[in-house]
């Protein structure tokens, strides 16, 4: 299963730092992605990274601000959120998609496991 923590409220402008950890497979043959879901909208993805976290790839609207990175904690993927705005309002979810062979490929699409979300509210 995938549990994703760190969310929270912070007002515009500050950051947050989200974690989604692993348990019963190793993240090591998954590329993982960060989707978000804000109410009466639908889910996009934001972010994802590689099984060797060589290829990363961002929405158009993060950025510049967010950052996805492996963790030096084993089956930890992080999302570093900076000058966070009140669009960035979400639940956060991660997923994580199994690539036997390739080291470099990550998207959004076919998801084998997903979290139950971290709520981020970016609000004064």
């Amino acid at each position: 299963q995938l549990v994703e923590s760190g969310g929270g409220l912070v007002q515009p402008g500050g950051s947050l730092r989200l974690s989604c950890a692993a348990s019963g497979f190793t993240l090591d043959y998954y590329a993982v992605g960060w989707f978000r879901q804000a109410p009466g909208k639908e889910r996009e993805g934001v972010s994802c990274i590689s099984r060797s976290g060589g290829s990363t790839n961002y929405v158009d609207s993060v950025k510049g601000r967010f950052t996805i990175s492996r963790g030096n904690v084993k089956n930890t993927v992080y999302l570093q959120m900076n000058s966070l705005k009140a669009e960035d309002t979400a639940v956060y979810y991660c997923a994580a998609r199994h690539y036997s062979v390739s080291m470099t490929v990550c998207g959004y699409s076919a998801m084998d496991y997903w979290g139950k979300g971290t709520l981020v509210t970016v609000s004064s």
